[in-house]
């Protein structure tokens, strides 16, 4: 248990860099007084353009691969764990670190880059099915929270599936435990955007253009 909760720190630390919060600043522009608030990439791209939110989705993305890499340097060749766990307890530290970092009164972005970056970084097989399934709702409804809210119920699932298809390798003894943290990952991030959820069932929600 100690180890996982120092992969959670590890992940914790690498997530408290606000990419969207620091490149405002340098902008002299912060997101946090402008359109939802958050610091994510989905507001730094309403707000500021195309440019500054795929800069702020690769900084976020890295911060939680940084993490995976950083528990897998540790713990590959010393760790009784299977080393996947680890490294999704530092993801899942990441996304915690983004949602909620102390120093802006744990106020943060909603956690989908990172949540890319946890399937690139741990099983990037995982990453393609999960863009699928993020994009085609948006393209076909410009709601990003949809896609968003959808890829969050889709990666336990997938993962699951993988698992006991054989295709993630993962001992019985931890296979659940993988799939519970993705499904707590899943429901951090559809509880982030419950308001979204609410404007989506109203009718209100802003779309992408």
């Amino acid at each position: 248990m100690l180890t996982r909760l120092v992969c959670l720190l590890i992940g914790y630390v690498c997530g408290l860099f606000q990419t969207g919060y620091f490149y405002g600043k340098k902008k002299e522009f912060d997101l946090r007084s402008h359109g939802s608030g958050n610091t994510g990439m989905t507001n730094a791209l309403r707000t500021m353009g195309i440019k500054a939110g795929a800069i702020v989705f690769i900084g976020d993305v890295l911060k939680c691969v940084l993490a995976i890499v950083i528990v897998w340097a540790i713990y590959r060749n010393i760790s009784a764990v299977p080393v996947k766990l680890l490294e999704l307890y530092a993801a899942f530290g990441a996304i915690l670190g983004h949602d909620f970092p102390f120093y802006l009164k744990f106020k943060g972005g909603k956690g989908m880059s990172c949540t890319a970056g946890l399937c690139i970084g741990i099983y990037p097989i995982i990453a393609l099915p999960a863009a699928v399934v993020f994009l085609i709702p948006v393209i076909l409804t410009k709601y990003i929270s949809l896609g968003s809210c959808l890829v969050s119920v889709f990666i336990p699932v997938i993962s699951a599936v993988f698992i006991k298809t054989g295709i993630i390798n993962l001992p019985p003894s931890n296979a659940i435990e993988f799939v519970t943290v993705t499904a707590i990952v899943g429901i951090i991030n559809i509880v982030r955007h419950r308001a979204n959820i609410k404007r989506l069932l109203s009718g209100t929600e802003n779309k992408f253009r």
